[in-house]
């Protein structure tokens, strides 16, 4: 048996990465990695060698982050506001301003919906592997991942005008 800390090594950038684009600051997402790292650590005999350790990872950090949004509700934090900053702009300012504009697309997001987008575009895990991670139906994941695709669509003006009609025009029919 391959010690379970050499394993966990390289899949430590992969969860950066998904904490980042899940929390959106690298302050914050450093701690939820270290938190999901000691949490892996405590729980590692729970992980059934063999089985995908990258996927049990990132169940053990979904796990971790909807424990700390329950305990920050719970709390009443207000976020770090990162607009305020003045953060100066490099000489690719289209490129940072777009990324910017997908990243305020992201945050208005439902949390589910955020999640699965997240998991299969960025870390792209199967929606298998998505649906095990979050604990859900697959059929649920395509669900929610249509959605959010969608609702990124708009938020970004990439729909087309048919699709953007179609979503003002809708009635409720009693």
């Amino acid at each position: 048996m391959e010690d379970f800390g050499t394993q966990v090594v390289p899949v430590i950038p992969r969860l950066r990465r998904y904490a980042r684009a899940l929390t959106g600051g690298h302050l914050i997402a450093d701690d939820l990695v270290q938190d999901t790292l000691e949490r892996a650590w405590t729980k590692r005999h729970l992980w059934r060698e063999g089985s995908d350790l990258r996927a049990w990872m990132f169940t053990v950090m979904h796990n971790v982050y909807v424990n700390q949004v329950r305990a920050r509700i719970a709390d009443a934090v207000t976020p770090l506001d990162v607009e305020a900053l003045n953060i100066p702009v490099r000489d690719n300012a289209a490129d940072m301003l777009e990324v910017a504009d997908i990243d305020v697309a992201l945050r208005k997001l439902p949390d589910d919906q955020r999640e699965v987008l997240l998991l299969v575009a960025l870390e792209q895990l199967s929606y298998g592997e998505t649906a095990a991670v979050l604990g859900i139906p697959v059929g649920t994941v395509m669900s929610r991942l249509f959605r959010a695709r969608e609702r990124v669509r708009v938020l970004l003006g990439d729909a087309p005008v048919a699709a953007q009609a179609t979503q003002t025009a809708l009635k409720v029919i009693k």
